[in-house]
């Protein structure tokens, strides 16, 4: 059963994956690059956060599952808990000193996320009650080059290339409602009359 800790595992899994293929094959040759995950006020170019060469990883959007919210409400009914369903919204933006370096790292990052679509089990971070068959899509979104600059608009910075990626389905469950005592009180006998306008 994975708790309110779900979205925050889902980015910290993302982090420790990239970084993995990062140390296992460095974009760019003789630097150490990171991948991390930021927040809006990390944009701000005074702030330590990201320090190049780096990848950020921005949850920039929240939303539920349109597909699978309806199937959910129905196993919440039967098992009384409720069951949110969502997808986490990301953008990955290439930090270095040069456009080379930048792209290297984009082409890296999509290889790898090409190569591990999908985690689950250990490739999943412990911070909240995983069941042992959830699993996490991880896939390239479809946003409009519109709303992309109006993301930017918003954010502390200029315009940077930027690969904007899904995580589904990010399951958040609820414990276990009360049990409510069944209704054993009945009124009957009782009668009401409406009269008509005449």
């Amino acid at each position: 059963m994975a708790g309110f800790a779900a979205i925050a595992s889902v980015g910290a899994s993302v982090t420790r994956l990239l970084n993995a293929h990062f140390v296992a094959e460095q974009p760019i040759s003789g630097k150490k690059t990171t991948a991390v995950l930021v927040r809006t006020e990390d944009f701000d170019k005074t702030g330590p956060t990201i320090v190049a060469p780096a990848l950020s990883i921005y949850l920039y959007r929240v939303d539920y599952n349109k597909t699978m919210r309806a199937s959910w409400s129905a196993v919440g009914h039967a098992d009384g808990r409720g069951h949110l369903v969502l997808d986490l919204h990301y953008l990955l933006t290439p930090w270095a000193d040069n456009a080379e370096h930048e792209h290297r790292i984009l082409g890296k990052t999509m290889q790898c996320l090409e190569a591990t679509p999908v985690l689950t089990g250990p490739l999943l971070i412990a911070t909240t009650e995983w069941a042992d068959n959830e699993s996490v899509q991880l896939c390239m979104d479809e946003i409009t080059t519109e709303a992309l600059m109006r993301t930017f608009d918003s954010l502390p910075l200029d315009y940077k290339l930027s690969v904007p990626y899904v995580a589904r389905v990010v399951r958040i469950d609820t414990k276990k409602m009360a049990d409510y005592p069944p209704v054993v009180t009945v009124a009957t006998g009782t009668t009401t009359t409406v009269e008509a306008d005449p």
